[in-house]
């Protein structure tokens, strides 16, 4: 319990603040919040309110992200899926049944149901989705909810993404693309871990994007460019410039989006402003992945310092401001 009452404080809410930007992405874990199935621990329900609480204070609004729900989790393979298992759904739509009884009356919380949703087809994801907004909306049909797709929330997820007659509802994505700059060097993946070298961005150097790829078994990737820059971002963004003109009356954010700690600085900031460059031409809003990771966390995205928690650079933090003209 240490770790959770001093990992995000109040004075990283008020800094998050002071930084020009106006939400915050929370992540929770599913076997964190519950003690037992449809049983909740209270010390972790109070911390969500104190949360919350410093949000309002500081007027962010909050969104509250499922970052694992049992039986789905991005980056490990469960032994009983989410998506086929009743008994799990049941647990899952229960959770956000206890957060919106919660927070009924804070309308500044949003819902995003499930982070980077894998192993499931999309219907079997939509369907569950949809019972999960069903079950909410029989207590509250106000709640901002957030859905993604399927496939860890890439782009191409929104093509197979159910929408909804509710304007209520906000459809999300995420973009870690190229994945070999991203993650360059991550321990997490065996590819960026063997391939280990840095790769810079932008840069007329595609033969080091396309020996990654070999590494992979591919011989044909980026066959049809010779650099890497913003023209490969707006093509595999492709499918969320589709949604918003398919569905011009429906909210789409893009809710995660970084690169790994360990990457140049300056290439850092060079992906992050061609990322937001496109997000603010296409009015897309946006959150950042992310602000802090611990220093045993393998998938170290952070934007601040560990010890003094200040942006890692001016740069960094006016680009994420969405100044980037």
């Amino acid at each position: 319990m240490e770790h959770f009452e001093s990992y995000m404080t109040e004075r990283d809410v008020a800094y998050i603040k002071s930084l020009g930007l106006d939400h915050i992405r929370l992540g929770f874990d599913q076997i964190v919040l519950e003690e037992s199935p449809y049983t909740y621990r209270e010390k972790i329900l109070e911390l969500l309110h104190l949360f919350a609480a410093w949000c309002k204070k500081y007027n962010l609004r909050l969104v509250l992200n499922m970052h694992k729900a049992i039986g789905n989790y991005c980056d490990v393979l469960e032994e009983k899926g989410l998506m086929q298992s009743k008994e799990l759904q049941d647990r899952f739509i229960a959770v956000w049944l206890k957060l919106e009884e919660e927070f009924h009356n804070d309308d500044d919380i949003v819902f995003e149901l499930l982070n980077e949703v894998v192993n499931a087809t999309a219907d079997e994801w939509n369907s569950v989705a949809e019972k999960t907004v069903h079950a909410i909306r029989t207590l509250n049909n106000e709640r901002l909810l957030i859905v993604g797709g399927t496939e860890w929330n890439n782009p191409p997820g929104l093509d197979t993404i159910k929408v909804y007659d509710d304007e209520c509802i906000i459809y999300t994505f995420h973009c870690y693309a190229p994945h070999e700059f991203t993650h360059q060097q991550g321990v997490l993946q065996w590819a960026p871990l063997y391939y280990n070298r840095k790769m810079p961005y932008p840069t007329d150097d595609i033969e080091r994007y396309r020996a990654y790829h070999r590494l992979l078994g591919s011989k044909n990737a980026y066959c049809d460019i010779d650099k890497m820059d913003i023209g490969f971002l707006r093509k595999y963004l492709e499918p969320a410039k589709r949604f918003i003109q398919k569905h011009p009356d429906k909210i789409l954010w893009c809710g995660e989006f970084g690169t790994i700690r360990h990457c140049n600085i300056k290439y850092r900031e060079n992906w992050m402003r061609d990322m937001i460059t496109i997000l603010k031409e296409w009015d897309i809003p946006y959150c950042v992945w992310n602000y802090l990771s611990t220093p045993n966390d393998g998938n170290r995205f952070s934007l601040v310092d560990d010890d003094n928690r200040r942006i890692l650079s001016e740069g960094l933090g006016r680009i994420i401001r969405g100044e980037v003209d």
